[in-house]
């Protein structure tokens, strides 16, 4: 059971347990502060509760907080204890997060802020927050700091969280800024950019300033903000857009929605976008957000859809998706077993007759955190006709891109048929299932590597190895009825085995057949 006790409390109601399908939260007992205090115009008012959560939680735990009138700021500091545990076993981890009085209905108006496992302690009021927290108005009702006990011991999870309410005239509400959705561009245009990134306003290290910095030096055209859980980094990226001597930076707002049972990207939202993430696969509410996420302007894309963290593999399916992040950071197991599984998706597209009307693209992104981290590595180089969150997403949404480690790696991908006829990366080359079709791949800044053609059969075609120059062109002559699609992918050199080398760059599809 969970057991809470109240340290000077005041009116502390009983917990209970709300279900709702397969979801389900426990709310503890209220936590109420006295009326009076506004008007004895005494500073500030505290209250402690502990508590301890057994193994099998709910995924969160609510506190209820009444606030009073005349409240300026609330400050929330929590602990927990973290008991050595046997080899194997889950620690405790709790995240935190609050609502405020328009309540904790999913989906609803009261998210405050969320900060996970990030930080100890919080505040709100009119004129500021801490980063992961909305400022505003600190107003009278019921509050709900919600704990998300991540994992939990078999010790249990005991806590104690710190409430407290400062009495005072409010501070001004500050009427948020957003970058600009379009930045100046060279026309239709090959366009770099990293979607996946984090910082300091939820678990990063980095300011919105630091990493605007290193995206311009990693050659980046876009980049899209995407905290967990929160939306409140949108209003701090306008003045890293704009004129700047490294070029224009397109600046997206978004959020990684992260979930218990994987993690999505909402990729180009519109500004202050808040898309809830508190459902399992299990709840059927997914479908529902994603097209929250599309309502405001942006695309649903599965994160890291195979790593090993806990609450990291994706479970939702991908029927919603818009793209697949198929590379995320240093290339590794875990993304040559998403680059496959993407891949049996593209068979699947055209065994079923969808081919290139109806299948997933693939990006990659550098989900950069904190250094060494690098920004743009890897990086989704999108074709698109001007360098505008629109453009930029219709670009992704088509299929007209490559992933690549670095600024360093340009490629040009094409097929060619017998009459002339042409498609480039996303495209489809209409030609009868037996006339001869020229694949052929140019690609810059890859030294002793090697390209692969890979086909709806497999990889039918490999390449030498380029030159210690990292430049060449390579060819190979096929059918549409010998194959469906040809994608190409650019490796080292493999360390040992018969394993493939790691990634240096790859290319979405082009399609062969009518």
């Amino acid at each position: 059971m969970c057991e809470d006790d109240h340290s000077g409390d005041h009116g502390v109601g009983r917990r209970a347990l709300f279900v709702t399908g397969a979801a389900a939260a426990l709310t503890l007992g209220t936590v109420s502060f006295p009326s009076e205090a506004a008007d004895a115009a005494q500073a500030a008012e505290t209250r402690t509760v502990r508590g301890t959560l057994p193994t099998g939680s709910p995924d969160f735990v609510y506190l209820p907080v009444e606030v009073p009138s005349g409240v300026r700021e609330i400050k929330v500091a929590y602990t927990y204890e973290r008991p050595t545990v046997p080899a194997g076993t889950v620690g405790n981890a709790l995240d935190i997060g609050i609502f405020d009085q328009h309540g904790t209905e999913l989906g609803g108006r009261g998210f405050r802020g969320w900060s996970g496992g990030a930080r100890t302690e919080f505040f709100i009021r009119a004129d500021d927050a801490t980063p992961g927290y909305l400022p505003g108005p600190v107003r009278e009702g019921t509050w709900h700091i919600a704990l998300g006990p991540y994992t939990v011991a078999p010790q249990g999870l005991a806590y104690e969280v710190t409430v407290t309410l400062t009495y005072g005239e409010p501070g001004e509400t500050v009427k948020p800024v957003y970058p600009p959705s379009r930045a100046k561009g060279r026309g239709r245009a090959w366009y770099r950019g990293d979607c996946h990134l984090h910082s300091w306003y939820s678990d990063g290290r980095r300011t919105p300033a630091e990493i605007a910095a290193l995206a311009r030096a990693a050659g980046l055209d876009f980049i899209n903000s995407s905290d967990h859980n929160t939306h409140s980094a949108h209003a701090h990226w306008a003045d890293q857009a704009g004129p700047h001597p490294d070029g224009e930076l397109l600046i997206l707002l978004g959020e990684e929605v992260t979930t218990r049972n994987g993690h999505v990207v909402a990729l180009g939202t519109d500004p202050g976008t808040f898309v809830d993430w508190r459902y399992r696969a299990r709840d059927n509410r997914f479908g529902k957000y994603a097209r929250r996420i599309r309502q405001a302007g942006g695309l649903v894309v599965p994160a890291h859809p195979h790593a090993t963290c806990v609450g990291c593999n994706w479970k939702f399916g991908f029927g919603e998706a818009d793209a697949v992040e198929v590379w995320n950071g240093a290339y590794g197991p875990d993304d040559e077993v998403s680059l496959a599984d993407w891949d049996s998706m593209l068979v699947a597209s055209v065994r079923e007759g969808r081919g290139s009307r109806d299948w997933i693209p693939a990006m990659g992104n550098s989900d950069a955190h904190r250094d060494p981290d690098p920004v743009g590595t890897p990086q989704t180089v999108v074709l698109a006709d001007e360098l505008s969150r629109e453009a930029i997403q219709e670009g992704i949404r088509a299929g007209r891109s490559y992933v690549a480690e670095s600024k360093a790696v340009s490629l040009s991908f094409s097929a060619t048929g017998p009459k002339g006829e042409h498609a480039g990366i996303g495209g489809r080359l209409k030609v009868d299932g037996d006339d001869p079709v020229t694949v052929r791949l140019e690609v810059s800044g890859a030294p002793r590597c090697t390209v692969r053609f890979v086909t709806d059969q497999g990889v039918l075609h490999t390449g030498a190895v380029l030159p210690v120059a990292g430049s060449g062109t390579v060819e190979w002559r096929t059918t549409a009825q010998y194959a469906a699609y040809v994608r190409a992918e650019v490796r080292h050199e493999a360390a040992a085995g018969p394993l493939p080398g790691a990634l240096a760059a790859f290319t979405n599809p082009i399609f062969l057949g009518r």
